[in-house]
């Protein structure tokens, strides 16, 4: 029962997996290639949008207590603070009892004289004399409190003010008449007024309590940060239960009703106002409990993005990219306090600490998401492409995580009180902020991270084959074990953790709004909103005809937390907060006056348009500068890259495809190639020619005989390998082996073999140690093996089999546990079925027959080495037989359709976090339609375990893990022509490319230099019914593990980097049929077509990395050149166009 809950929590808290055709998906992807492609364009405008929000920042906040409501918000300081409306039901005794009239005149006109005059005669009125009001002067104590009907004198009034002692009797009071000392003459006399407000905005009453615009004017309008126009002036008394001053208040207020109506007009008639309402005024620090929950909640966000990144392989910095998440955290919240600054949203009743937690969960998981799906993804395509496929796999996890957040906020922000609503509202606005940054900021740099890594890469080849191939792996650490924890179990239990993390916190918040004795609050949370909502409106209908500027209630929200502190300690010193009963304002409006608004009130923060009225020419002008610095950064940052990877901001119909063209080397059909994984090809036509090409660099050389001491023909060509370190080719012939320096471009030796009258099965070179001299070995068809040393000539023969054979394949594979000593070993098939492994001991070749699981069958036509995981496919009929290197265990059987022989190919894959096989691509031909078939093997999703785990660190002790895979994808590719499979996980062929019967006219397209093509087009085409005549085209197959796109090329155009009058010279002949296709590095293949030869690259191609890979155990290389590489060999290189 336990384990079905588990697995039902599971199931839910999975993030949903789109198929990789999905529209949405595809979307993602395109959008994800285009910015991991134009770093130049997304990174500066990311960083622009950033500094937009950054730069206004300032304008919009203030930490200055002076300046609070001065047109700008305030930011949020280390106390709880929030002036709320307590339930009616709530049983609390109010510790002060607060009254206020409120005067106005004409509407926003409040500090005009007349106002001001009459507002201190109605003041004196309710209070008493208040010119240079001083309670501290009066040493007079009552001995009885006077008469509750009686007005008090001037001495008795300020007897009972509260810095005389704080009893229940204690009043005191602030008023905008203070600035004038409540003097009338000091009032005619100011010929300023506004200045005399803003000027004297700091000023403390006697009990220290500073008369900020915001406790003693309502309906403010600022212009720079200061005070140009009220709408109403607001006197407050604030006294305790048996205050006499506030028995005389209430007395007064109906007195002044009935005998002032000739020059006010008063709200209610009668003067009295009956109606009120609890209110608690809060300055909460945050307690101990609370810096100890967010420290523990801080320490594990960043332990676990530590830990998260530790694990990462496939990055250049996890410094940086921890460093790229944080600023895009930092950006998303400065944004988001500055769309609620402009909005009037106020964020200061929260601790500062608090904020950015929430956007920490809920943004660090989807940047883990993306970089875990970057590093699943095969990295055998480009950069860009993989970037987009992890962002398409992922961005609707995101948006439907952020949709998740948004609502449940959005909701808590309806039912919460006011401050833990604001809260809500910030953090709707960072996540989706956080989002825009994570889909171009963070995306681009992502981009820049992993082409660094792949030129740290290059780089560090060299000295990484120098390395001694006796070091011994390292036993893997309690720490390893734990980094070995799936990245994708974690990204989903964040995924969850997000929204726990946004409850959470938000009912931790309001736990700190509810009244100390509130033991219901969370029960209490949609009564309170509904009834604040709902008595804000029954309380202002009445003022409807005077035109508020602003409500009573939404005034005392208004009050901020340095006023709340300043009331504290003067009423209730040792507490962090006071409930005050405050009773509805009676409202005094000067006959005569206009209270029709003639202009609409601002709908954004006054800051806002002071910033458009003087600061928008700087600002434009600054960031014109910021841009132009960002551009020019990121163009040095980036210059290397764009010189080894291409430049970054092609256009986005490029191509997948790249031809360069190989001609003027044969004047008749070429038939043989051999190539280095460097770049080297050599090409052997029907002319008797032989040519090396340096595809890289774009040179050619032609193999001549000295014409002093003339050698004896290497003809006919039988067999061609490539040294990469001794720029040596060797030249296999009937009875001999010629062996042509190709640097110095003379003969060396010449060695006699004995091929038996059949050509030779294998031919490569390989060397014994990491110093020893390359030696040539032959496998011939006989059985038999001779391993020529060209330095010494001498030669060694071996038996392999004694039966002939009709398969045999060289690879590099690990010695044991010693990661970096690689070996080359030698697997054959005989006639009769047998299998043999043939490994180099002590500088000796032993052959071992294998004895497979499954009896001997006749029908093995191909044997297909996959030493990256220690194991080999075995091709028959119908079936294919994974079969493990060491205990010659069969895996795997996998049904085929009927399948040519010696046709089979594969692409194994592996994610950088996980040694095991991730996905496997078998492809063959059809024997019966001759469609080419291509059947792909996958987990059940991106984030399961790999369908087989293999570990090199582990002994090879035979114990593995079963075949696990789940899925099987199938396609088919009609008339593939001539194919092969690359190391970047593609498959690429050419083939005819039928035509529609009508002579097509198109334009040749604008060519570049490089290997790689912008743009496309086609040629000049003669679709003569022929098939004969019919054009040829390149194809190429990608993404196999997902969407398996194939993209299409003409080859006989001159788009691919060649002069028109060159592609269509008379000189090149007919084609008929294809010549020989090789394999040039892990990215091109060479076709012969006719006596051209035609390089197809499938993206950027780099020739190192070939060269690279034959450390790690390329099943198809010589790994001769990876040991003994020359210094100077390893620069890196583009093809080029001849």
């Amino acid at each position: 029962m336990s384990s079905l809950m588990v697995l039902t929590v599971h199931r839910t808290t999975e993030a949903p997996i789109l198929a990789p055709n999905h529209s949405l998906r595809a979307a993602f992807s395109r959008y994800g290639t285009w910015a991991a492609r134009h770093v130049k364009t997304v990174l500066p405008i990311s960083t622009a949008v950033v500094f937009v929000f950054l730069y206004l920042f300032p304008f919009l906040y203030t930490t200055d207590v002076t300046n609070i409501t001065s047109g700008v918000s305030n930011l949020p300081h280390h106390v709880w603070t929030d002036a709320q409306p307590l339930s009616e039901r709530a049983v609390v005794e109010p510790d002060v009892i607060m009254r206020s009239i409120w005067i106005h005149g004409t509407y926003m006109k409040a500090l005009e004289r007349d106002v001001l005059l009459g507002a201190l005669e109605l003041q004196d009125e309710l209070l008493g004399p208040t010119t240079d009001f001083s309670p501290r002067k009066s040493t007079n104590i009552l001995p009885f409190l006077p008469d509750p009907t009686a007005d008090l004198d001037r001495g008795e009034r300020d007897i009972f003010h509260i810095v005389n002692g704080l009893t229940n009797q204690s009043w005191f009071f602030h008023s905008p008449l203070q600035y004038w000392s409540g003097s009338a003459s000091n009032i005619a006399a100011d010929e300023d007024i506004v200045s005399t407000v803003n000027a004297r905005k700091a000023q403390s009453t006697s009990v220290n309590v500073t008369l900020r615009h915001s406790i003693v004017f309502s309906g403010k309008r600022f212009e720079e940060r200061k005070l140009v126009a009220a709408d109403a002036l607001v006197v407050t008394l604030i006294h305790l239960r048996d205050s006499p001053v506030g028995k005389q208040w209430v007395r007064k207020t109906e007195a002044l009703a009935a005998h002032l109506r000739d020059k006010w007009t008063i709200i209610p008639e009668d003067g009295r106002s009956t109606s009120s309402q609890l209110y608690e005024f809060q300055f909460r620090p945050m307690s101990w409990p609370d810096w100890v929950l967010l420290s523990v909640a801080y320490s594990l966000t960043f332990v676990y993005l530590l830990l998260s990144l530790s694990r990462l392989r496939a990055v250049k910095s996890r410094l940086g990219l921890m460093v790229t998440i944080l600023a895009q955290i930092a950006a998303s919240i400065v944004s988001s306090f500055t769309i609620c600054a402009i909005f009037k949203i106020d964020l200061s009743r929260v601790p500062y600490y608090a904020y950015p937690l929430v956007i920490l969960a809920i943004s660090m998981e989807n940047s883990l998401r993306l970089i875990n799906a970057v590093i699943i993804t095969s990295s055998s395509i480009s950069i860009s492409d993989r970037i987009g496929e992890a962002f398409g796999a992922t961005a609707h996890v995101a948006v439907a995580n952020r949709l998740q957040n948004l609502l449940i906020l959005l909701g808590l922000s309806r039912i919460t009180f006011p401050g833990v609503a604001a809260f809500c509202t910030f953090a709707a606005v960072a996540i989706v902020f956080d989002f825009f940054y994570l889909a171009t900021f963070f995306l681009s740099v992502l981009s820049v991270d992993l082409r660094q890594r792949e030129l740290s890469d290059l780089e560090k080849t060299s000295s990484n084959r120098n390395k001694s191939s006796q070091a011994v792996a390292a036993k893997p650490t309690m720490v390893d074990t734990f980094r070995q924890l799936r990245l994708g179990e974690i990204a989903l239990s964040t995924r969850v953790a997000g929204t726990i993390v946004v409850l959470g916190f938000v009912l931790i918040a309001q736990s700190h709004y509810a009244p100390e004795s509130g033991r219901q609050w969370l029960n209490r949370i949609l009564s309170l909103s509904r009834r604040d909502r709902d008595s804000g409106v029954s309380k202002t209908s009445l003022l409807i005809d005077i035109h508020q500027a602003r409500s009573p209630t939404s005034w005392l929200r208004l009050q901020d937390h340095e006023t709340a502190r300043e009331v504290i300690n003067v009423v209730k010193p040792w507490a962090h907060s006071y409930v005050a009963m405050v009773y509805d304002p009676i409202v005094f409006v000067l006959k005569g006056s206009d209270r029709v608004p003639h202009s609409r009130e601002p709908y954004f923060l006054p800051a806002v348009y002071d910033f458009i009225h003087h600061e928008i020419p700087r600002f434009l002008v600054l960031l014109a500068t910021m841009l132009a610095m960002l551009l020019l950064f990121t163009n040095y940052l980036l210059q290397d890259q764009f010189k080894e990877l291409g430049d970054l901001d092609h256009p986005d119909d490029e191509p997948l495809i790249s031809i360069q063209t190989l001609s003027q080397g044969h004047k008749l059909d070429v038939v043989m190639m051999a190539a280095s994984p460097g770049g080297q090809l050599v090409s052997v036509g029907l002319d008797r020619a032989i040519q090396v090409w340096d595809v890289p660099s774009g040179s050619r050389s032609q193999i001549t005989s000295d014409s002093e001491v003339p050698l004896e023909n290497p003809f006919p060509v039988l067999g061609m390998a490539v040294d990469d370190v001794l720029k040596q080719l060797a030249l296999v012939s009937w009875a001999k082996v010629f062996f042509w320096n190709i640097e110095e471009q003379q003969w060396g030796p010449i060695l006699q073999i004995d091929l038996g009258g059949h050509k030779p099965e294998a031919v490569f070179f390989t060397a014994s140690g990491p110093n020893a001299t390359p030696a040539l070995v032959v496998v011939r068809r006989n059985g038999t093996m001779a391993e020529l040393y060209p330095e010494e000539e001498q030669s060694r023969e071996y038996v392999v089999c004694k039966t002939p054979l009709i398969w045999a394949v060289s690879f590099a594979e690990s010695q044991s546990m010693h990661l970096n000593s690689l070996r080359t070993s030698i697997m054959t098939v005989s006639r009769k079925g047998c299998i043999h492994l043939v490994r180099q001991h002590a500088g000796r070749w032993i052959s071992e027959e294998v004895e497979l699981a499954a009896p001997i069958s006749r029908d093995i036509h191909s044997l297909i080495t996959v030493p990256e995981f220690s194991m080999y496919l075995v091709g028959r009929s119908r079936t294919v037989d994974l079969v493990d290197l060491e205990s010659a265990a069969i895996i795997h059987t996998f049904q085929t359709e009927p399948m040519q022989p010696r046709s089979l190919r594969r692409v194994a894959s592996k994610r950088a976090q996980h040694p095991g096989l991730a996905s496997l691509t078998l492809s063959y031909i059809n024997s019966e339609t001759g469609d080419l078939v291509v059947q792909t093997y996958l987990p059940e999703d991106d984030d399961s375990d790999p369908i087989y785990s293999y570990n090199p660190i582990e002994a090879r002790d035979g114990r593995r893990r079963p075949w696990t895979a789940k899925r099987e994808i199938t396609r088919r590719v009609p008339q593939p022509g001539v194919w092969e499979t690359l190391s970047n996980g593609s498959i690429v062929g050419v083939r005819r490319r039928p035509l529609p019967p009508k002579t097509q006219h198109h334009s040749p397209p604008t060519t570049t230099n490089g290997l790689r093509r912008r743009g496309g087009g086609t040629a000049r085409l003669d679709t003569a019914s022929n098939p004969e005549n019919e054009p040829w085209e390149a194809w190429a197959m990608n993404h196999l593990e997902t969407k398996g796109d194939i993209e299409t090329m003409p080859l006989d155009t001159p788009a691919d980097g060649g002069d028109e009058e060159l592609q269509f010279d008379p000189g090149h002949l007919m084609i008929s049929e294809l010549g020989p296709m090789a394999k040039l590095g892990t990215m091109s293949v060479a076709v012969g077509l006719g006596n051209v030869i035609k390089v197809i690259s499938i993206g950027h191609e780099y020739f190192d990395r070939a060269l690279d890979q034959l450390a790690t155990g390329d099943p198809s290389r010589n790994i001769a050149a990876a040991r003994r590489r020359r210094a100077g060999a390893g620069s890196r290189a583009r093809g080029g166009s001849r």
